[in-house]
């Protein structure tokens, strides 16, 4: 999984370099790659190897791929419309906060005018993502239609709200004592440059530990015992 995690940076640094494009392009593709991990999950659960050939074993169900790109392509345009109604009303004061920190060259006016929209953008965009968190393998694997893997995907993080705010507060706090700890050899005499160099195979080696939690949180989630089981039996569940 630190290949597949590699593999994920290289689409994220691909999206950063290729704005507006490159980051709606690769958000669309998120449910195909939330799919092939999983995919892989199952297989190494399973005690099998993951040859090149097995990557793109999932997408060749009918239809699979079709619906899964149509969903990333739902989970894009939400997004940027919830980004869009949140962040209008705001406007004036951030363009207010920008004419202010460009006088004072001090980024404190943009932070503060930035705090009350990104907080009600992270409410709603929690509320989709959750929408989407477990769809891909709900339409793939169970063969559910797009609308009731989105509601049954809202459903199963509504009902694990507690275990899921735990999960993501201990991710958060992961990824923040590895930027802690760049932070620390900067203070210590590193330049910031070799200190990110430096970060960045710790920041894909968690990648791919959370990438690989992703399977135990669906398989707990949904009471699945052995779908590793399922690997080869021709029915929705195929990986």
């Amino acid at each position: 999984m630190f290949t597949w995690a590699m593999f994920i940076s290289l689409l994220v640094v691909f999206a950063s370099a290729t704005p507006p494009i490159g980051p709606i392009l690769v958000v669309a593709l998120m449910p195909i790659i939330t799919l092939m991990t999983l995919s892989a999950c199952k297989h190494v659960d399973a005690d099998r190897v993951m040859l090149p050939s097995m990557w793109g074993k999932p997408l060749k169900q009918p239809g699979v791929f079709r619906k899964l790109f149509l969903m990333g392509l739902m989970y894009a345009g939400l997004s940027m419309l919830a980004g869009l109604l949140t962040f209008l009303p705001f406007m004036d004061s951030m363009a207010e906060a920008y004419r202010i920190a460009s006088v004072e060259r001090s980024l404190d006016p943009i932070l503060l005018a930035m705090r009350v929209p990104l907080t009600i953008f992270a409410i709603i965009y929690v509320v989709i993502a959750a929408l989407f968190w477990h769809a891909p393998v709900l339409v793939a694997w169970h063969g559910l239609r797009l609308v009731q893997a989105l509601f049954f995907s809202g459903i199963a993080c509504w009902r694990n709200k507690w275990p899921f705010l735990v999960y993501g507060a201990t991710w958060a706090l992961v990824f923040l004592f590895i930027d802690l700890c760049a932070g620390l050899l900067v203070t210590m005499g590193l330049s910031p440059q070799f200190a990110g160099t430096l970060q960045i195979p710790f920041n894909i080696a968690a990648g791919g530990v959370l990438y690989c939690s992703f399977y135990p949180a669906y398989t707990s989630v949904f009471g699945i015992n052995s779908a590793s089981s399922q690997l080869d039996d021709g029915h929705s569940a195929e990986a």
